[in-house]
């Protein structure tokens, strides 16, 4: 419970000295606390709950209450949503009755408590139980979560999406087909590499040079085909080629990226500092894309730009999931000074928040100031669109029934 004497200690004070000098002295020890909560960062508090919601389309959030009313919200890994979210109860073992403010002290605690470590669906666990705790000391504190990582490196952030004149977006990414997509082979002849070429080729020309057009192979390409693609598609200047072929052997990657003087991208499959930094290395990649819900949360991705910047990389946050997801990822976009680019960072998400975003404008949106990650949710939407998740969904080869990469 939060102390008596921490209340009365701020009543007495006020009455001898005034509102005013309180409301100063806030500002002055707490990093220019905004709409703060009524516990201050030198009180008690304590976590007393934790709970997961499951919704239709697979996105998983935690909720960790406190005994002082302060809430935190996180989002994790939307595949194997349920062992997501069973995870996160395991964990809630240990830290219910903990303070929730030592985010990087309980980020070591779950990641090495067990004997077996890391995995896309524990760091996932870990990933979100590190945003909602993150969320809880920013609103401790009463300041967006970047202002507690050294205070904001931009003053907006570029986001890709939907190209719009309203909003003013002008990045976009789509596959190798379009939107669409298809099983591609180990080898493809000139027929599907001349689709792929005349599709971004009709792409390039609507838009003309002032919108960037990055690809998504999505790791479904063979690298024979790959490198096909990667120098038919150079004349027409993509922003980057993303997952170019599965991360899984980093040496493939590397070789396909000297051929080729567009930048090549990865992340959204790969974990923690240690699963980035074979990437780095042998510069596998130029950006890197690591996803706040499943890389190792807002601890983690602070982490990994660092040791980004070092090689002279950006930072182009993954994000195919919810407001959280967004949210979190913006905090790292606010306060590292690599960033590039935020993924899908123009979505409103009005169907799960209680107050809106920052706007975008002119292909930017503007730092997030709330209190902790910096969205609201509304508990009664989010509750409305909780269900079974989507069900598992393999991709076979039209012609000859094959399991292929989607």
């Amino acid at each position: 419970m939060k102390s008596p004497f921490s209340i009365n200690r701020r009543s007495w004070l006020g009455g001898i000295l005034g509102t005013g000098f309180l409301a100063g002295m806030d500002a002055l020890f707490t990093c220019e606390r905004t709409d703060a909560a009524a516990i201050g960062p030198n009180d008690s508090i304590k976590i007393t709950r934790l709970e997961t919601f499951v919704l239709k389309n697979s996105w998983v959030f935690v909720k960790i209450s406190t005994d002082a009313g302060v809430v935190g919200w996180g989002e994790m890994l939307k595949d194997d949503a349920r062992a997501c979210a069973a995870g996160a109860m395991e964990a809630a073992r240990y830290l219910v009755g903990q303070d929730p403010c030592r985010v990087v002290f309980h980020w070591q605690a779950i990641h090495r408590g067990a004997f077996y470590r890391g995995g896309p669906v524990k760091t996932a666990i870990l990933s979100g139980i590190d945003q909602a705790l993150w969320d809880i000391k920013g609103k401790v504190y009463g300041v967006p979560v970047y202002k507690l990582l050294g205070g904001p490196t931009r003053d907006r952030i570029r986001v890709y999406g939907t190209v719009s004149q309203e909003t003013g977006v002008n990045a976009i990414k789509v596959g190798p087909m379009g939107e669409g997509r298809q099983a591609i082979k180990y080898v493809e002849g000139p027929k599907f590499v001349d689709a792929v070429v005349e599709n971004f080729k009709a792409l390039r020309q609507k838009y003309g040079n002032g919108v960037d057009i990055a690809i998504d192979f999505h790791g479904a390409v063979q690298p024979p085909t790959a490198l096909l693609l990667i120098k038919a598609l150079e004349p027409y200047q993509p922003f980057f080629y993303e997952e170019v072929v599965q991360c899984l052997n980093v040496d493939v990657m590397a070789e396909l990226a000297r051929k080729t003087h567009i930048p090549l991208a990865t992340g959204e499959r790969i974990f923690t500092k240690w699963g980035f930094r074979e990437v780095l290395e042998k510069r596998a990649a130029t950006i890197l894309q690591p996803d706040v819900c499943y890389a190792g949360g807002i601890t983690e991705l602070r982490l990994i730009a660092g040791m980004a910047e070092a090689y002279y990389s950006p930072i182009a946050p993954h994000n195919p999931q919810g407001p959280c997801s967004l949210a979190a990822s913006m905090q790292i976009a606010a306060s590292i000074p690599n960033f590039l680019i935020q993924e899908k960072g123009d979505l409103a998400y009005d169907d799960l928040l209680a107050k809106p975003l920052p706007p975008v404008r002119n292909g930017y949106r503007g730092l997030p100031t709330d209190p902790g990650i910096g969205v609201t949710i509304d508990e009664e939407k989010l509750k409305a669109q909780v269900g079974e998740p989507r069900e598992y969904r393999p991709k076979f080869d039209p012609d000859d029934g094959s399991v292929v990469d989607w």
